[in-house]
């Protein structure tokens, strides 16, 4: 069914021209744009037809999310935004002006905090045609992500060897992929990695048994793509997280007895606490723990001390969306001012914290309670969904990722994520209403 391929056909469309954030303005433009209609379809049938159930919790938190959004631009008198904690600055220069105080919005930075709304869309568009249109299957968004995955590992080889970047604003050096940034295409691999065991899964099912040895040679094949991937793209976060993520993808997957299953958990625990520690503490050049001696300015450290430390100034209110970089060049020391500038803080949850505050922080919180509740009710169900276990994992390794870079500032990355929470929803492919027959009857005299 044709219905079926656009939640698909759309999420190749972000993953091959969503890869950046700054960059790639034209495409960005596209993808937006392309968003519009999907979502427009989706908010017609919601209101002809209602939320399914299973969608209700994932609708309430997007609807917050709008509001939140919306709520920012909203022009407020003087005698309301004075009050606001960290506006001080603003009134001392309307006054060294001699500008009567105007009406202004709650965000510092109300141009950025529209091009965020539409930065969004994307993901929006993927959501809501996902769990309202019931517009996918979900072997083919594998495939898509597999597909995607694979072809990118070429094209960073490429780009290592001699060039061959999509963006002028870029890692160069570095395997980006079809991204700007190369830990982007490095959550992207991560991501892959469950995904492609679900798709195994899923293809095994209906298999003989000749055929599920292809595939599982097929798969292996891929797993060692990703794993040269993940290898030459060589971020750190990506090694980082590409253990816990494929240990428990195997555990998930694998055909193992529960006794076997509880002392694996035990065991992956302690690998994974073990690389993070090594990779954390290790000679590998990271500029987050220990002491900094080469460009300190840019480091995740300065980063995450100086974004705190403009976090606690904004609170609770916080600075507005999308002010994040006219708020942080007011904390930098002089002596750290040079000509290139911190784009995001490398850490979305204390950007998060710096630009909307309380109400930020509670729609996160709200989000992982409804992240946790069903992900227990995934893991424990007697019939898994291989697809939404693989959704569990993808949603979690992004958000680790989070902790210490930006990926769901990108429209590829943020259409993923949210296709990824459609999935855990529960929500179930569109399927076309069954014409009613009514037996014909006959009047006999």
């Amino acid at each position: 069914m044709i219905r079926h391929a656009i939640v698909p056909a759309y999420l190749l469309a972000c993953l091959l021209l969503g890869g950046a954030s700054a960059a790639g303005f034209v495409a960005n433009a596209v993808l937006q744009i392309a968003a519009i209609p999907l979502i427009g379809w989706s908010l017609w049938q919601l209101l002809q037809n209602g939320p399914a159930q299973a969608a209700r919790m994932p609708l309430l938190l997007l609807g917050l999310l709008v509001a939140a959004l919306v709520i920012q631009l909203i022009p407020l008198p003087p005698a309301i935004w004075t009050l606001l904690p960290g506006r001080a600055p603003v009134m001392e220069g309307y006054r060294l002006l001699g500008i009567p105080l105007p009406w202004l919005p709650l965000t510092l930075a109300p141009d950025q905090a529209l091009a965020s709304l539409l930065w969004l869309l994307p993901a929006f568009a993927a959501f809501l045609a996902t769990v309202v249109l019931g517009a996918f299957k979900s072997r083919w968004i594998a495939g898509v992500l597999v597909g995607v995955t694979i072809v990118s590992v070429a094209l960073g080889a490429l780009q290592v060897v001699g060039g061959a970047y999509l963006y002028t604003v870029t890692n160069y050096g570095v395997a980006v992929g079809f991204f700007a940034n190369g830990n982007h295409n490095a959550t992207l691999l991560v991501v892959c990695i469950p995904f492609l065991a679900a798709l195994q899964a899923a293809l095994r099912r209906k298999s003989s048994s000749r055929s599920a040895s292809a595939i599982r040679l097929m798969t292996i094949s891929l797993y060692a793509v990703i794993i040269v991937g993940l290898l030459i793209n060589a971020s750190l976060a990506g090694l980082g997280l590409g253990v816990p993520v494929a240990l428990t993808t195997w555990l998930l997957f694998g055909r193992k007895r529960p006794a076997i299953r509880h002392g694996l958990l035990a065991v992956i625990a302690l690998v994974s606490i073990a690389t993070v520690a090594t990779i954390a503490i290790g000679p590998f050049g990271n500029n987050l723990f220990g002491e900094q001696k080469e460009n300190v300015a840019q480091s995740r450290q300065t980063s995450f001390s100086l974004t705190w430390q403009a976090a606690g100034e904004y609170f609770p209110i916080g600075s507005g969306v999308g002010s994040f970089q006219p708020v942080y060049r007011t904390q930098e020391p002089l002596d750290m001012v040079s000509g290139t500038y911190m784009n995001h803080a490398h850490n979305d949850w204390l950007e998060i914290l710096l630009e909307t505050g309380l109400c930020g922080m509670v729609l996160v919180a709200m989000f992982l309670v409804w992240w946790l509740r069903r992900a227990r009710a995934i893991l424990t169900a007697e019939e898994p969904d291989h697809f939404a276990r693989a959704a569990v994992i993808a949603i979690a390794a992004i958000l680790l990722h989070s902790m210490v870079d930006y990926p769901l500032r990108t429209a590829a990355l943020s259409a993923v994520f949210a296709i990824c929470v459609a999935l855990m929803s529960g929500v179930r492919p569109y399927v076309r209403p069954r014409k009613v027959e009514t037996a014909a009857r006959h009047l006999s005299l």
